[in-house]
Formats: structure tokens, C-alpha cells, sequence
């Protein structure tokens, strides 16, 4: 009596993910850094930058003779710099999150990386600039009684603040252009 067998064919199972066909690893997506353009931690720090930049600005330009000192002036003018350019890519990054969009693209990351240079470069030396008049003005000199010396000082502070907020998202741009190139 002759009984059949089952007959075994070789099938190639499915390559697992995570792996091509070859057995090499796929590329895996890097998740967006929290705080980088387009991410919601991006979004918070320009929104952070934005709120002190227009707080020192606001406190500086309520007194009336900070146009009297070169150093004053040039803070007003960064801080003008600085609000315009976190505010626009505050709007870009509320775009970026609405439309679920990455701003992972290495031209925009380039000039979101040499606009934050520039700002935060700006912001820091007009606020060292501010924080040594006002130290002459308040110590050394003494005459803060005819000044508004804590307008100065809350202008000064504002700005250092609107900096150390700038410095983690240029940082970031940074760390995202180098790992690309």
C-alpha cells in the first residue's frame, strides 16, 4: 500500500521590520527634538523669547530719556529685531503644527540656524551693553535718583532672559543642520 507524503516546499518568510531584504537594518526616522523648529517645544521657547523681548522693549521705551545713551538705543534696537524674528517663526511653527508638517529641510533649518546667530549674537551684546551703563549709572556714579534706573534694570533683566531662551533654540538649529551634513 502506498500512502502519500506531504511534500515540503521552502517559502522565504517576510522579511521582520526593521530589516530589507539584504538583512540590513532600515533607516529609521529621527523623532523631531523637542524645542527644534515645528515641534511644540520649538513653538514654546520663540513664544518665550517674544513675550521678554517685547517686555524689556516695553519697560525700556516707557522711560523717557533712554535715547540719551548709544548703549539704550542699541538694545531697542535689538530687541525690535529679536521680536520680529521669534515672532515669524513662531507663525511658522503654528503653521508647521497645524498642517503636521516637519521643518526638518536642511535650508530652512540653515537660515532658522544663521537668523538665531545673528539675533541672539545682537540681543546678548546690546544687553551686556545695557547691564554696564546701568551699572555705571546706579554704583558708580550714583545719580539713579534722576534716572529711571529700575525700568533699566527690568529692561536689562528682560533682555538676558529673551537670550537664555534663544540660546537652546539656536543650539538646536545647530545640532539639526550639523547631523544632516
Amino acid at each position: 500500500m502506498r500512502s502519500s507524503r506531504p511534500a515540503v516546499h521552502p517559502v522565504e518568510a517576510p522579511p521582520p521590520q526593521g530589516e530589507n531584504a539584504d538583512g540590513a537594518p532600515l533607516a529609521a526616522r529621527m523623532k523631531d527634538t523637542q524645542g527644534a523648529p515645528g515641534t511644540p517645544g520649538g513653538l514654546g521657547l520663540r513664544l518665550v523669547q517674544v513675550f521678554f523681548a517685547a517686555a524689556s522693549l516695553a519697560a525700556m521705551v516707557s522711560t523717557n530719556d533712554f535715547a540719551s545713551v548709544t548703549a539704550f538705543c542699541y538694545l531697542v534696537a535689538a530687541l525690535i529685531l529679536q521680536c520680529l524674528w521669534s515672532l515669524s517663526l513662531a507663525l511658522v511653527d503654528i503653521y508647521a503644527l497645524l498642517v503636521k508638517r516637519s521643518l526638518r529641510n536642511l535650508q530652512a533649518s540653515c537660515i532658522f540656524s544663521i537668523g538665531d546667530l545673528i539675533t541672539g549674537t545682537l540681543t546678548l551684546g546690546a544687553a551686556c551693553a545695557s547691564a554696564g551703563i546701568t551699572v555705571l549709572i546706579g554704583n558708580d556714579l550714583e545719580i539713579c535718583a534722576g534716572n529711571h534706573c529700575a525700568s533699566f534694570m527690568t529692561a536689562t533683566a528682560m533682555a538676558f532672559i529673551s537670550w537664555f531662551a534663544l540660546a537652546p533654540s539656536c543650539v538646536l538649529n545647530f545640532w539639526s543642520v550639523a547631523s544632516r551634513l
